[in-house]
């Protein structure tokens, strides 16, 4: 298949594995050139997908992605906000130094992106910013407080940032249920799986061609929020 071409550019946070992998992956088959910013490295064979170490939780570390991307790639059109941790601790026992690595790299690393690369697009007066969340959000639940919050949080800013910014940039809230990842298996804290929550997954795959349709409305019309699960959740 010939891939296509295109002058867009993507920057996608976490998009070494997972739901960014995938990602970034549909953006490279649609012809964007693609940036990966993840503090593991990421391996990729498209020539139009780059890797560049970025710890989210770093504010040194934004600064330094912000600089290298905008001189070597370019401003980008498309900001996908996709790296995250999950956490399952009780309130009342958890590690509160654990609590502020998942609050710094789910909330205040998509704050640092937003504050480093939406001014341009504002200044440009256009750009897509899409949030990957969870559904999850909004849905308070034994040992899973600290990670609701955070997405709870997350779509706030979101929210926030649509309002801040009409009528120039589109934002999405792209909300997946359970994705056949590795994700559980880098929790900082809890024993969940896929297997033992029993609901079935949806392929990371499915999550990437959300977040293209959402980036390709016509002009003048804004997709907000996709909700994504497998058919037999039942959260």
């Amino acid at each position: 298949m010939n891939q296509k071409t295109t002058s867009k550019i993507a920057l996608v946070t976490g998009g070494s594995s997972g739901i960014g992998k995938a990602i970034a992956q549909k953006l490279s088959k649609e012809g964007v050139r693609v940036v990966v910013a993840d503090f593991q490295k990421g391996h990729f064979k498209e020539e139009n997908i780059q890797f560049r170490h970025c710890d989210v939780r770093k504010a040194e570390d934004i600064d330094e992605l912000y600089a290298w991307t905008t001189e070597n790639v370019g401003h980008p059109d498309y900001l996908i906000i996709n790296a995250g941790q999950g956490i399952k601790e009780k309130l009342s026992e958890g590690d509160p130094e654990k609590w502020k690595a998942v609050l710094e790299t789910n909330l205040l690393g998509p704050l640092r992106c937003i504050r480093a690369f939406t001014p341009n697009m504002i200044s440009k007066e256009k750009g897509n910013v899409v949030f990957i969340s969870s559904v999850s959000a909004g849905q308070p639940h034994a040992y899973g407080g600290i990670y609701a919050a955070s997405k709870s949080a997350l779509e706030v800013i979101a929210e926030t940032l649509r309002l801040e910014s009409l009528p120039h940039i589109n934002v999405t809230v792209v909300s997946p249920g359970i994705v056949n990842t590795s994700f559980f298996d880098h929790e900082t804290s809890g024993n969940a799986s896929v297997e033992n929550m029993g609901m079935g997954a949806i392929a990371p795959e499915e999550i990437a061609e959300d977040v293209w349709y959402a980036l390709n409305k016509k002009k003048g019309t804004s997709i907000n929020k996709i909700i994504t699960r497998p058919l037999l959740q039942n959260f």
